[in-house]
């Protein structure tokens, strides 16, 4: 028995470590990106050894690549269909506001994605591939959401209409950036689910037949 609670409190100190390191790196790529991020720099921000970061991490690559996943995790999460057989609208709206929300909280996936996605560089960063992949699985699951909100339509609509969206969820996401709290963030994702829902509406009454 004192073995395993042993073994329960390493494996709890382990994942507040990780928690830790993955928190400071996610402020300070947040802040400097990621070429001005190092594992000193980490390293000083959550009060661990760097040597307990190389524990947990490859190199900051590798780092980096988790906070991606993990904001991503927290992100998706945001990505249900409301249930029930309320109308359209009203499931469209409240599932926008979520996502917007979940931007707000967990902004890394998107800022440093973005960041990474722009950049070229002759070695590509696993960071970026991670994001990339993460990303892929967001339009996948946008793509289902379109086809549950709109049965009828085709499936090459539905994926258009998947990229039209997180297209602007970009820009919305950016325009916060760049404004702060003067833009409106939920505000702008709810007028998007407004206008998604209208451009269903039209493809389906212009090509009926997908």
């Amino acid at each position: 028995m004192p073995d395993e609670r042993s073994g329960r409190r390493r494996r709890a100190n382990g994942e507040e470590s990780r928690r830790k390191i993955l928190d400071a790196a996610a402020e300070i790529a947040g802040e400097r990106g990621y070429d001005g991020t190092s594992i000193a720099q980490v390293s000083a921000r959550c009060g661990l050894p760097a040597s307990s970061i190389y524990w947990h991490f490859k190199d900051k690559d590798e780092l980096i690549a988790a906070v991606i996943e993990r904001s991503f995790d927290r992100w998706l999460a945001a990505f249900t269909l409301p249930g029930g057989d309320g109308p359209p609208e009203a499931r469209a709206v409240d599932l926008a506001g979520r996502i917007g929300k979940a931007l707000l909280d967990t902004p890394d996936f998107l800022r440093l994605g973005l960041l990474l996605t722009l950049e070229r560089r002759p070695e590509e960063p696993s960071a970026r591939r991670k994001f990339l992949e993460v990303r892929e699985i967001a339009h996948r699951r946008l793509v289902g959401i379109i086809g549950e909100l709109a049965p009828g339509l085709a499936a090459g609509q539905a994926r258009l209409l998947a990229v039209y969206a997180m297209s602007a969820a970009d820009g919305f996401f950016i325009a916060r950036e760049i404004g702060g709290d003067s833009v409106d963030l939920n505000g702008l994702f709810e007028l998007h689910a407004r206008v998604l829902l209208d451009a269903v509406a039209r493809l389906a009454a212009e090509h009926p037949d997908g």
